[in-house]
């Protein structure tokens, strides 16, 4: 991506004159805040001293103590000749929020909508899978297909491969108890939990338990669930009918530590 074309907003922003902040420290700011949030990304070159001057109408001398304080972080690189280049790479970080609430919100949806259960088998995964678990060869998990309703109308289908449900494990129980509620009975208490959301199309079977066409989009979630020992021991792909499911997140920052 030319640097044009990251850098179209970006030179909109005026620095401010009357401000006590010095105006190469606004300029640096501005500058740290789109590299590190990937605006501006790695390999892109930035304008010059002369350029950056133009831009914002400001000093060269300004300028160049802007680039410099960068330079001094590790966030840019400058040559002789060759320019002023980014050098950090942007790696969005997951986010966090508190497990205890989602918990909750999972049992809550599982208390009030309808589970019926397509297939209940105990099977090898596929290898990806196996691997998360760290299965041992001939290893089985017990694999649960189900579609969950709220008011006869289906709204999400789910595939599940879990590890340590002995108990409590028949399709009575999995239709009328919610998941949270049998890995407890197991003595399996979930500590952390990793999702991905993203969306998918929907394939034949799916779309028949759902009731929408072949290829009809999806919001598709993938949730790794953990025990107090960090052991995988839930692996769930879930989609769901995105005009009858909403997931809605909570999220409070946490306290700086600056």
């Amino acid at each position: 991506m030319s640097f044009d074309a990251q850098f179209a907003s970006l030179n909109q922003t005026k620095l401010n004159e009357e401000s006590p902040t010095p105006l190469y420290y606004q300029l640096y700011s501005l500058l740290k805040q789109n590299i590190l949030n990937g605006s501006l990304e790695d390999g892109s070159q930035l304008p010059t001293e002369l350029g950056l001057s133009q831009a914002f109408s400001i000093s060269r001398i300004t300028a160049k103590r802007a680039l410099d304080e960068l330079a001094a972080e590790g966030l840019v690189a400058r040559r002789r000749a060759k320019g002023t280049h980014v050098t950090h790479k942007y790696q969005p970080k997951p986010v966090k929020a508190p497990l205890v609430g989602m918990l909750q919100e999972l049992e809550f949806m599982g208390q009030h909508s309808e589970a019926r259960v397509v297939e209940l088998t105990t099977a090898r995964p596929p290898a990806e899978i196996a691997e998360e678990f760290a299965l041992v060869e001939g290893e089985t998990l017990l694999k649960m297909t189900r579609v969950r309703s709220r008011l006869h109308e289906a709204f999400g289908y789910y595939v599940s491969w879990s590890k340590g449900l002995n108990k409590f494990n028949e399709k009575a129980s999995l239709e009328t108890t919610t998941r949270l509620e049998i890995f407890r009975k197991n003595g399996i208490e979930i500590k952390h939990v990793k999702q991905i959301l993203s969306a998918s199309a929907a394939t034949a079977q799916v779309a028949k338990e759902l009731g929408v066409e072949v290829g009809f989009p999806l919001l598709s979630l993938t949730r790794r669930s953990y025990d107090e020992n960090e052991n995988l021991v839930d692996y769930l792909s879930a989609l769901y009918h995105p005009d009858r499911f909403q997931y809605r997140m909570d999220l409070t920052p946490e306290p700086s530590n600056e």
